[in-house]
């Protein structure tokens, strides 16, 4: 039996509380698979029911199922190793010290701040985040930024000859058979995100600024999926399906492991780590600033998926935040009972 009562109970407060309109989420434990569905698809401009088949931006999730995915292929074909130089593929980014490694565990020290950034044409934007300067941060500090990843997209573009989308596509979800996963999906299948500022409802179209002007050749955001799909492809990273991923049991399983310094906030290719709090073993952990999130612990074979939206009606949702942590935390705590 899936037995995660009081996270559960923590997850579906968030939607009687009004901290989010809805969620669809899911626990995995071995074979089984534990799924809901409460309240909202979205409160404004009016209400709709939520659907579990609604595809939600998954944001930053981009950048572990697609982006880091398809390095994680290349270094399995022996083609990276990931310590190669970011001006090997990208001459105009002059400092060498700068590794891929540096860029996937988010310790290259690149400043994210860009002046005017929302006001910024794709091409004039690219060439902003390729001349940003590195900081004394370089190697001594995790900081995540999408700068990163953004980055990381342009390395991948140079290797394929192909906009970095479609190559998650064409490399990692096609070969998956997600068909609920893309980057452009019909508006009417997705719940309707946020408003901008001109107050027009994202729904459908990516909400991260950088990655609508960017479109294609954001390595950083602008998948989308459903809960079905990402019960898949989690399930691959537990080791429990071998026909969704495109990479060997050993690249997934050595995810598991940390990839920065010592006395730098740990994390993995790609992935942030959580700790058992018993034994300490790392959980592969990410977050998408639209409100989603994933927990996966491959020793234990389980895992927790949490689509939700938390800039609808608004993106100033601070509870949230604390609210997710709890989450984590009580599913941490839940979970050390069940291996």
């Amino acid at each position: 039996m899936i037995e995660f009562f009081k996270t559960q109970h923590l997850i579906e407060s968030m939607v009687s509380e009004r901290i989010v309109p809805g969620v669809n989420y899911a626990f995995i434990k071995k074979k089984q698979v534990f799924t809901s569905t409460v309240g909202f698809a979205s409160l404004m401009p009016k209400v709709e029911q939520l659907s579990p088949f609604a595809l939600y931006d998954l944001a930053s999730l981009t950048k572990v199922l697609g982006t880091t995915n398809v390095f994680l292929k290349l270094k399995e074909e022996g083609k990276l190793n990931f310590t190669e130089p970011l001006h090997e593929f990208i001459p105009e980014f002059k400092d060498d010290r700068i590794r891929l490694s540096h860029l996937l565990t988010h310790t290259s020290g690149i400043r994210g701040w860009i002046p005017n950034r929302d006001e910024l044409a794709a091409p004039d934007l690219l060439k902003a985040i390729v001349s940003l300067p590195v900081t004394d941060e370089f190697e001594t500090k995790m900081r995540y930024a999408d700068t990163n990843f953004v980055l990381l997209g342009l390395v991948l573009e140079k290797i394929y000859g192909l906009p970095v989308q479609d190559i998650i596509m064409q490399e990692i979800i096609l070969p998956a058979k997600l068909k609920e996963t893309m980057f452009r999906p019909q508006a009417c299948d997705c719940v309707p995100t946020a408003f901008t500022e001109q107050g027009r409802l994202l729904q459908g179209i990516v909400h991260d600024p950088k990655a609508r002007v960017l479109g294609k050749d954001c390595g950083s955001a602008g998948l989308f999926s459903n809960l079905e799909d990402l019960i898949k492809m989690t399930q691959a990273y537990l080791g429990l399906r071998h026909d969704v991923l495109p990479l060997k049991q050993d690249t997934l399983a050595n995810l598991f492991q940390v990839e920065t310094p010592k006395n730098v906030h740990p994390r993995s290719w790609g992935w942030d780590l959580r700790f058992d709090p018993v034994d300490l073993h790392p959980l592969i952990y990410h977050t998408g600033f639209t409100g989603t999130f994933i927990l996966i612990d491959r020793l234990n074979q389980t895992a927790m998926i949490v689509l939700t939206n938390r800039i609808h009606p608004s993106g100033h949702n601070h509870v949230f935040l604390a609210m997710r942590e709890k989450i984590v935390d009580t599913f941490l705590k839940e979970n050390i009972y069940k291996g």
